[in-house]
């Protein structure tokens, strides 16, 4: 499973400086415009991968979106909430792209509330909205106080830039209050948004190529707090949708994998219960045996 990039390697390969204060200081936060980066980045697509850190961006001009299971396109002006939870990426559709965007980790906010809990980072939320050219300088305007505050020599300017963030989120749901909901509330699109997400993350994991590499969400509980929801939630929109619950989904491609791990390498049965999340080797044989109605010693046969 290809695993999240990281701040540091954001910064080694997209600016190619490693600033000293990522090391020193826990929860960092960030800002930069697009024409920072190096070797004229704007010109090419971002790829399709997962980030362990937030970041929201204003961009002007032609985009195309892919986020999780879903393409969204901007002719004009977007804002775009992306989280470490759900993979993205943007590409420019036409010349003369402009962006700016800050970068935080979660622990940037850690004791000022869980940023998670606002509609645009959950799973039934929507990451992207499509703004006037009106709108964009709105948030522009806040923007520009970030780059201020952050060049600034303010002691408490990371507080202020806290605020900024916060304001960000709010314009976008001002803008936007359509996407205002109850948790748990969800209709029959935010439904099959969630078992796309589930669905796509559960892939993710997946093909097992090295006896070194194995899946690291094994329950339904990890997988929903992935998500960001209940596991009660979860099990309920996967039981409606699919008419399986979390356990059974999860359970099921895993003994996929086990089946093809079993028939096309030449691993020792350890190693692919290892690969697999068993620690126990009698609980894989136990569990191999449930779906396949054999052993494994025996499916190999």
């Amino acid at each position: 499973m290809e695993k999240p990039e990281t701040l540091e390697n954001f910064y080694r390969t997209r600016l190619g400086v490693l600033p000293s204060e990522i090391i020193r200081k826990i929860g960092h936060f960030n800002v930069f415009r697009l024409d920072d980066f190096k070797g004229g980045e704007a010109a090419h697509p971002m790829p399709y991968s997962r980030k362990d850190y937030y970041k929201i961006s204003l961009i002007s001009g032609g985009n195309e979106v892919h986020y999780a299971d879903k393409i969204m396109t901007v002719k004009q002006n977007m804002l775009l909430f992306a989280n470490p939870q759900i993979p993205y990426n943007w590409a420019p559709t036409g010349p003369e792209v402009r962006a700016v965007f800050c970068v935080f980790t979660e622990d940037f906010f850690k004791g000022y509330g869980n940023i998670r809990e606002y509609p645009l980072y959950r799973p039934d939320g929507t990451p992207v909205l499509d703004l006037t050219d009106e709108e964009a300088l709105q948030v522009k305007a806040i923007y520009e106080k970030m780059f201020a505050e952050i060049a600034s020599d303010y002691p408490y300017k990371y507080d202020v830039l806290r605020g900024l963030v916060l304001e960000l989120i709010h314009i976008a749901l001002k803008l936007r209050p359509g996407m205002i909901s109850q948790p748990g509330k969800t209709d029959s699109n935010a439904s099959e948004r969630i078992t796309g997400l589930f669905l796509e993350l559960l892939e993710r994991q997946f093909p097992i190529e090295s006896t070194l590499q194995a899946i690291h969400l094994r329950t339904a509980g990890e997988y929903a707090k992935q998500l960001n929801l209940h596991v009660n939630h979860l099990n309920k929109v996967l039981k409606d949708s699919t008419g399986k619950t979390t356990t059974a989904l999860i359970a099921e491609r895993i003994a996929l994998e086990a089946r093809a791990l079993l028939k096309h390498t030449n691993w020792n049965i350890s190693e692919i219960a290892a690969c697999l999340g068993f620690e126990d080797l009698s609980h894989f044989i136990k569990f191999f045996k449930k779906y396949a109605q054999v052993t494994p010693k025996d499916f190999r046969k």
